[in-house]
């Protein structure tokens, strides 16, 4: 019986979730991507430079 209210509280609580529309979700994930992408690239640029430090020390 706990599983049963579990499920229909889930679900009533879901309803009352406000989703995002479809235009909000399509500019936050171009937003998600692209930080990811110059993260990534600083990530890589500090990875490179560690790289070329580390081997004149070596």
């Amino acid at each position: 019986m706990k599983l049963f209210s579990f499920i229909q509280e889930a679900v009533s609580e879901l309803k009352t979730v406000q989703w995002p529309s479809k235009e909000e979700t399509i500019k936050l994930t171009t937003y998600v991507i692209i930080v990811s992408l110059v993260v990534g690239l600083l990530i890589t640029g500090i990875d490179y430079l560690l790289n070329l430090g580390f081997s004149y020390i070596i």
